[in-house]
C-alpha cells in the first residue's frame, strides 16, 4: 500500500483541540486492517536495519504502533507514560509544552544502559514530547537510534528540532499545514 493510500485513511478533524488546528486522526487508519498492516510493515522496513534492542512507544498511540512494530521485529517494548500512570518506581523528565508543562516517565531500570532503542509515536508536530522522551532515554544511558512516526507535520518543525538534538527522525506520511 502506498503512502498516498495510507494518507487517505487518516481523518482530519478541524478545530480540535482548539480553533484553527487541523487534528490528524490516525484511528481511522488503525481501524483499517490492510492499512494498519501496511503502516507497520513500512515502519519495520525502516527499523529492521537499525537492529534496535528495544522499541519505546510514547503514550498513547505510540503504544499501538510501537508494540506492533516490536512484535514484527521480535523485540521488547517499553512504554513512556505521562506522570503517575506507571505502578512501579519511575524515572522521569519534566518538559515545556506550548501551553504549559508535562512529565514523561518510565519504569526505573527497564531500559538498560547502552541499550539501542527506537522511539515510536503516531505523530510529530513541534517535537517537544519526542525530544523529552529521547532525553529521558539518554539519561538512562540508552542510545536513541531513531525516532519513527506514522505522521509528520513538517511545517511545525518537530523533525528538524529532533535532528538538531542529534536524533534521526523519519515519518511515513507528511501533512502540510498544522
Amino acid at each position: 500500500m502506498t503512502s498516498d493510500r495510507l494518507t487517505a485513511l487518516v481523518r482530519t478533524i478541524p478545530d480540535f483541540p482548539k480553533p484553527g488546528i487541523l487534528f490528524r486522526d490516525i484511528t481511522t487508519l488503525l481501524a483499517d486492517g490492510a492499512g494498519l498492516r501496511a503502516l507497520v510493515g513500512q515502519l519495520a522496513e525502516i527499523a529492521r536495519p537499525l537492529d534496535p534492542d528495544l522499541i519505546v512507544g510514547i503514550e498513547a498511540r505510540g503504544f499501538i504502533l510501537g508494540a506492533a512494530l516490536a512484535t514484527v521485529l521480535g523485540k521488547g517494548f517499553v512504554p513512556v507514560r505521562k506522570r503517575g500512570k506507571l505502578p512501579g518506581k519511575t524515572v522521569g523528565i519534566d518538559y515545556v509544552l506550548e501551553y504549559g508543562t508535562d512529565r514523561l516517565e518510565l519504569h526505573e531500570g527497564q531500559v538498560p544502559a547502552r541499550a539501542r532503542v527506537l522511539l515510536v509515536d503516531d505523530l510529530i508536530a513541534t517535537g517537544g514530547t519526542a525530544i523529552a522522551a529521547a532525553q529521558l532515554l539518554r539519561e538512562q544511558g540508552a542510545s536513541v537510534l531513531m525516532a519513527l512516526f506514522a505522521i509528520g507535520l513538517p511545517d511545525l518543525g518537530g523533525m528538524a528540532a529532533l535532528e538538531a538534538e542529534g536524533v534521526a527522525a523519519r515519518a511515513i506520511m507528511a501533512f502540510e499545514g498544522d
